[in-house]
Protein backbone atom coordinates (compact mmCIF):
# COMPACT_ATOMS: atom_id res chain seq x y z
CA UNK A 1 0.00 0.00 0.00
CA UNK A 2 1.26 3.44 -0.87
CA UNK A 3 -0.36 6.64 0.32
CA UNK A 4 1.41 9.74 -0.84
CA UNK A 5 -0.61 12.63 0.56
CA UNK A 6 -2.65 13.41 3.68
CA UNK A 7 -5.92 13.27 1.72
CA UNK A 8 -5.44 9.61 0.77
CA UNK A 9 -4.04 8.69 4.18
CA UNK A 10 -6.97 10.01 6.19
CA UNK A 11 -9.54 8.87 3.63
CA UNK A 12 -8.13 5.37 4.11
CA UNK A 13 -8.23 5.87 7.90
CA UNK A 14 -11.93 6.80 7.66
CA UNK A 15 -12.77 3.82 5.45
CA UNK A 16 -10.87 1.22 7.48
CA UNK A 17 -12.01 2.70 10.80
CA UNK A 18 -15.64 2.63 9.71
CA UNK A 19 -15.32 -0.96 8.51
CA UNK A 20 -13.73 -1.99 11.81
CA UNK A 21 -16.34 -0.25 13.96
CA UNK A 22 -19.24 -1.66 11.93
CA UNK A 23 -17.74 -5.14 12.37
CA UNK A 24 -17.38 -4.60 16.11
CA UNK A 25 -20.96 -3.26 16.24
CA UNK A 26 -22.31 -6.39 14.57
CA UNK A 27 -20.35 -8.74 16.80
CA UNK A 28 -21.02 -6.69 19.95
CA UNK A 29 -24.74 -6.47 19.17
CA UNK A 30 -25.01 -10.22 18.78
CA UNK A 31 -23.09 -10.86 22.00
CA UNK A 32 -25.02 -8.13 23.84
CA UNK A 33 -28.36 -9.49 22.67
CA UNK A 34 -27.59 -13.04 23.75
CA UNK A 35 -26.10 -11.91 27.06
CA UNK A 36 -28.58 -9.21 28.10
CA UNK A 37 -31.43 -9.12 25.58
CA UNK A 38 -32.50 -5.88 23.95
CA UNK A 39 -30.67 -3.64 26.48
CA UNK A 40 -27.44 -5.41 25.49
CA UNK A 41 -28.18 -4.97 21.79
CA UNK A 42 -28.97 -1.28 22.17
CA UNK A 43 -25.98 -0.74 24.44
CA UNK A 44 -23.60 -2.27 21.91
CA UNK A 45 -25.06 -0.18 19.10
CA UNK A 46 -24.79 2.99 21.21
CA UNK A 47 -21.15 2.27 22.07
CA UNK A 48 -20.28 1.63 18.43
CA UNK A 49 -22.12 4.76 17.29
CA UNK A 50 -20.22 6.92 19.77
CA UNK A 51 -16.91 5.42 18.66
CA UNK A 52 -17.75 5.96 14.99
CA UNK A 53 -18.63 9.61 15.52
CA UNK A 54 -15.47 10.36 17.48
CA UNK A 55 -13.13 8.45 15.17
CA UNK A 56 -14.66 10.25 12.20
CA UNK A 57 -14.29 13.64 13.89
CA UNK A 58 -10.57 13.02 14.39
CA UNK A 59 -9.90 12.06 10.78
CA UNK A 60 -12.10 14.85 9.43
CA UNK A 61 -10.40 17.51 11.56
CA UNK A 62 -6.99 16.41 10.27
CA UNK A 63 -8.30 16.32 6.69
CA UNK A 64 -9.72 19.83 6.94
CA UNK A 65 -6.70 21.15 8.83
CA UNK A 66 -4.20 19.72 6.34
CA UNK A 67 -5.49 22.14 3.70
CA UNK A 68 -4.79 25.18 5.90
CA UNK A 69 -1.74 26.89 7.34
CA UNK A 70 0.15 25.27 10.20
CA UNK A 71 -1.43 27.51 12.85
CA UNK A 72 -4.91 26.85 11.49
CA UNK A 73 -4.15 23.13 11.38
CA UNK A 74 -3.28 23.08 15.07
CA UNK A 75 -6.33 25.18 15.86
CA UNK A 76 -8.66 22.84 13.99
CA UNK A 77 -7.16 19.69 15.53
CA UNK A 78 -7.13 21.14 19.07
CA UNK A 79 -10.64 22.52 18.64
CA UNK A 80 -11.82 19.13 17.40
CA UNK A 81 -10.22 17.46 20.40
CA UNK A 82 -11.92 19.85 22.82
CA UNK A 83 -15.24 19.41 21.01
CA UNK A 84 -14.90 15.64 21.29
CA UNK A 85 -14.25 15.87 25.03
CA UNK A 86 -17.37 17.95 25.61
CA UNK A 87 -19.52 15.79 23.32
CA UNK A 88 -18.24 12.62 24.99
CA UNK A 89 -19.18 13.88 28.45
CA UNK A 90 -22.62 14.86 27.19
CA UNK A 91 -23.13 11.53 25.40
CA UNK A 92 -22.11 9.47 28.43
CA UNK A 93 -24.31 11.50 30.78
CA UNK A 94 -27.27 11.02 28.43
CA UNK A 95 -26.58 7.30 28.10
CA UNK A 96 -26.44 6.92 31.88
CA UNK A 97 -30.00 8.27 32.08
CA UNK A 98 -31.37 5.61 29.72
CA UNK A 99 -32.46 2.58 31.71
CA UNK A 100 -32.88 0.30 28.69
CA UNK A 101 -29.16 0.29 27.87
CA UNK A 102 -26.70 -2.21 29.21
CA UNK A 103 -23.61 -0.30 30.37
CA UNK A 104 -21.37 -3.35 30.01
CA UNK A 105 -22.35 -3.65 26.35
CA UNK A 106 -21.64 0.05 25.78
CA UNK A 107 -18.22 -0.32 27.39
CA UNK A 108 -17.61 -3.64 25.63
CA UNK A 109 -18.00 -2.10 22.20
CA UNK A 110 -16.62 1.35 22.92
CA UNK A 111 -13.21 0.19 24.18
CA UNK A 112 -12.40 -2.29 21.36
CA UNK A 113 -13.64 0.22 18.80
CA UNK A 114 -11.35 2.94 20.13
CA UNK A 115 -8.34 0.65 20.50
CA UNK A 116 -8.96 -0.85 17.07
CA UNK A 117 -9.24 2.57 15.47
CA UNK A 118 -5.93 3.57 17.06
CA UNK A 119 -4.39 0.44 15.54
CA UNK A 120 -5.88 1.34 12.13
CA UNK A 121 -4.49 4.89 12.45
CA UNK A 122 -1.03 3.57 13.32
CA UNK A 123 -1.08 1.02 10.50
CA UNK A 124 -2.16 3.46 7.80
CA UNK A 125 0.20 6.23 8.91
CA UNK A 126 3.20 3.91 9.12
CA UNK A 127 2.47 2.64 5.60
CA UNK A 128 2.19 6.16 4.18
CA UNK A 129 4.95 7.74 2.11
CA UNK A 130 4.38 11.40 2.84
CA UNK A 131 7.51 13.54 2.45
CA UNK A 132 8.54 15.41 5.57
CA UNK A 133 10.09 18.26 3.59
CA UNK A 134 8.53 19.94 0.59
Amino acid sequence: MKFDNPQTVFTKVLKLGTLLIVSIAILGSAIGFFAAGLPGLFGALAGAAIALVFVSLTALSVLVGSKLSLGAFYGIVLGGWLLKMVLFMIAISVLLQIEDLNGVAVFGTLVPSILGSLAVDAYVVTKSKIPAVS
